[in-house]
């Protein structure tokens, strides 16, 4: 895959999408802007306010705005302008490599740092990085917005991260991370003091009612999602553990100690907002990952070192 620069393009046919949606009899009563970030939940409710004000959403043939109060069978047609171009360069960031070998490599992320290029994030994230380090080594089976990537963790989580270089290496590594057979441990610090040496936390995960940017359990259309704990140590207003992911799904760690009562110290997003220590986001470390090498077929297990923030934090009186 040629990595010298990327540019997202979106396919022709894909230019101009146009939807037309019937309101049903529950969906009654909702503003517009919350009625369509339900039924195209892709889209930030940011987005589908701008769509509305720039009168790409029509109701009922009528340009409305983002509080109108949808009735039952009220016909909203929304069209989707095509995507901006975006070229995404190779970047000379240095990179903690754990592993590499010619298919992956295992990276050591800090924290602070974007795992591929997003809105607001189109350099010094990781995919920068890697371009630059790999050259035309990456699989390009999830586009050139995503090079390399089979997995991701939050931009303030750190930690083991693999790299697929071929698109094999790509196929075989998000087939172990389908079925749940990848090895993951955290290891992160929760505030008050968890009672139960050890335990597991089932439940589904999925979009926040309200809040798109959250994710919550307190949800009926969302995914299953296991975790499994074990308390490490116990400080005086803090508990220091480790878990382990059956599933992977987006925040889970986070959402299911916020859901015990025990958030993860510095996530102001799950937690009260309070922030003692001026921690940048939640302290958790992807400390190890584990899977059947997709070349030689055999178990390969790399940890990555606590971040020294995270080490003096363990070396206060928490």
């Amino acid at each position: 895959m040629n990595v010298e620069s990327l540019t997202q393009r979106q396919n022709p046919e894909e230019q101009n999408k146009s939807q037309e949606v019937f309101v049903q009899a529950e969906q009654a009563g909702m503003r517009l802007d919350k009625f369509l970030s339900t039924v195209r939940s892709e889209y930030s409710r940011s987005f589908i306010q701008k769509l509305i004000k720039e009168e790409q959403v029509l109701v009922n043939n009528q340009i409305q705005k983002s509080n109108y109060r949808m009735c039952e069978k009220d016909l909203v047609y929304v069209t989707i302008p095509p995507v901006e171009e975006i070229e995404i360069l190779p970047e000379n960031i240095p990179l903690d490599i754990l592993y590499e070998d010619q298919d992956l490599l295992v990276i050591n992320k800090p924290k602070g740092m974007v795992v591929h290029p997003s809105a607001g994030h189109f350099s010094g994230t990781l995919v920068n990085a890697v371009m630059y380090h790999c050259k035309d080594s990456l699989s390009g089976i999830n586009g050139v917005v995503r090079p390399g990537i089979v997995h991701r963790i939050d931009m303030d989580t750190t930690g083991a991260l693999i790299v697929c270089k071929n698109d094999n290496a790509h196929l075989k590594i998000a087939e172990q991370i389908k079925v749940h057979s990848v090895t993951r441990r955290y290891l992160g610090i929760v505030k008050g003091i968890v009672n139960q040496d050890s335990g597991t936390i089932e439940g589904l995960i999925g979009r926040h009612p309200t809040d798109r940017k959250k994710m919550s359990v307190q949800v009926s259309h969302g995914k299953p999602a296991i975790t499994h704990y074990r308390v490490l140590q116990r400080f005086s207003r803090h508990t220091y553990m480790e878990f382990e992911l059956e599933t992977g799904r987006t925040h889970q760690i986070r959402v299911h100690m916020a859901s015990m009562g025990h958030p993860l110290l510095g996530d102001t997003v799950y937690g009260n907002g309070k922030n003692p220590w001026h921690l940048q986001g939640q302290t958790l470390h992807a400390a190890t990952i584990g899977f059947i090498h997709p070349a030689t077929n055999t178990y390969l297990e790399v940890t990555a070192p606590l971040p020294d923030y995270f080490q003096a934090l363990l070396e206060k009186e928490l």
